[in-house]
């Protein structure tokens, strides 16, 4: 039933993606402490890799929408990592907050997984 009403109101995929990434821009804005580089939590790598979990999904599921194209699901990947890049980017200059590497990681393995589960599911529709 969910399915059907998101069929109907693909507005909706479009708002979720605009949400995200507002979402992430907004507590990457947030100045608090945080663990030192090189000391990873596990709060922030499962932040890390939901949140862009979520991003990707909603891209693909608004860019692709019933049509799997192989250029627009690579070109979905690469805009979901080029704003966690960015993300990190943004991080360097809010005070308290530093550029790590290994966040990117943590994202790279929620937009996989999306990646994956997406097509998955694709898959098993045709």
């Amino acid at each position: 039933m969910v399915f059907v009403w998101v069929e109907k109101n693909r507005w909706f995929l479009w708002a979720m993606t605009f949400f995200t990434f507002v979402f992430i821009f907004y507590v990457s804005s947030l100045s608090f402490a945080s663990p030192p580089p090189g000391a990873p939590s596990l709060s922030a790598i499962v932040y890390h890799a939901s949140v862009f979990f979520a991003l990707a999904f909603f891209l693909f599921s608004s860019v692709l929408w019933r049509n799997m194209n192989a250029k627009a699901f690579i070109l979905c990947i690469m805009v979901a990592l080029s704003y966690a890049a960015l993300d990190e980017l943004h991080q360097f200059f809010v005070p308290g907050r530093f550029m790590s590497f290994n966040d990117i990681i943590y994202d790279s393995l929620g937009i996989a997984l999306a990646s994956l589960l997406y097509f998955i599911i694709v898959s098993r529709k045709s």
